[in-house]
């Protein structure tokens, strides 16, 4: 892991942003770097694996916890709700960590070549420890960042051994979901898809069980099994945080990014914003001002 964790760090020193994030030319494949111990972060995830090189982090799930550090990967896979929060970082240690988006196509590819499970595993977050072979080519793929004349010819190569060996490791199992075409998961994805487009507009719920090919009643039950959440509050989920981003990283008044998002009374945003975050817009404006600042 030693010589993936100085790859990734090499990336993330050169080019993680203000929120310590660092983006890569190969899609999907992103660097996370923090210099201290963060607050409480809301986002609907993606399917996503994430390989913590350094550092230590929580992420809650509905009712469940993980927390989990250097050696341990995340795996999300469904579209999901989670509150993170970075709880061990410094700039003599930073937190490090390499994410790669879950690409279902891959995944679709590679399992109609693979023996099936023994068993199945339905839980869309987990944590275990990183196994050799996916360290080994998450290495491999990072590798490609300092050599772009190679990127074009084995990106696509690398991105599929990375999936392979998550798939033949112990999160197999899960992984295998994002790949079933005509599955719950991959039916949901669908519907979830036009949320995150049009999270700002009024989306009937038949409009979405067509959008998965489920009548209403069977998409309402599936949808909260994958995602813990109906799709009504599912697409609250998603106007929030963007009501959030636009407030600290634009700095809109709170009844302005209410608006942008979809609400169409400030109070009702007011109410449901402080019950998500904790504290009111304002409040959540005051504490993210000399942050504001302090990147401009």
């Amino acid at each position: 892991m030693s010589a993936l964790h100085e790859a990734v760090r090499r990336h993330a020193d050169a080019h993680a942003g203000a929120n310590g994030v660092a983006p890569s030319p190969i899609a999907g494949l992103l660097a996370v770097r923090a210099l201290a111990p963060s607050e409480l972060m809301h986002d609907v995830q993606r399917p996503l694996a994430c390989l913590v090189l350094e550092g230590a982090k929580r992420v809650t799930f509905g009712t469940g916890a993980f927390d989990f550090s250097a050696g341990h990967s995340l795996l999300v896979t469904a579209d999901v709700p989670t509150v993170s929060q970075i709880t061990r970082a410094s700039a003599a240690a930073p937190y490090c960590s390499l994410v790669l988006e879950l690409d279902p196509a891959v995944i679709a590819d590679l399992v109609a070549q693979m023996d099936p499970p023994p068993d199945e595993d339905t839980a869309p977050v987990r944590v275990l420890p990183t196994e050799p072979e996916v360290a080994d080519a998450a290495l491999r793929l990072v590798q490609l960042l300092e050599q772009p004349q190679a990127r074009p010819v084995l990106q696509a190569q690398r991105i599929r051994e990375l999936h392979y060996w998550l798939l033949a490791g112990r999160h197999g199992h899960a992984i295998r979901r994002l790949g079933r075409p005509d599955g719950h998961v991959h039916r949901i994805a669908r519907a979830v898809k036009r949320l995150r487009r049009d999270f700002a507009r009024t989306l009937p719920v038949d409009a979405l069980a067509l959008e998965a090919g489920m009548s209403a009643s069977a998409f309402h039950r599936h949808f909260k099994a994958v995602t813990s959440l109906s799709p009504r509050q599912f697409q609250k989920h998603l106007r929030l945080i963007e009501a959030r981003r636009l407030m600290q990283s634009q700095g809109l008044p709170a009844g302005s990014a209410a608006y942008a998002v979809g609400y169409e009374s400030v109070p009702q945003f007011t109410r449901e914003y402080g019950r998500m975050f904790g504290r009111t817009p304002a409040a959540d404006a005051r504490a993210t001002a000399p942050q504001r600042t302090a990147r401009a």
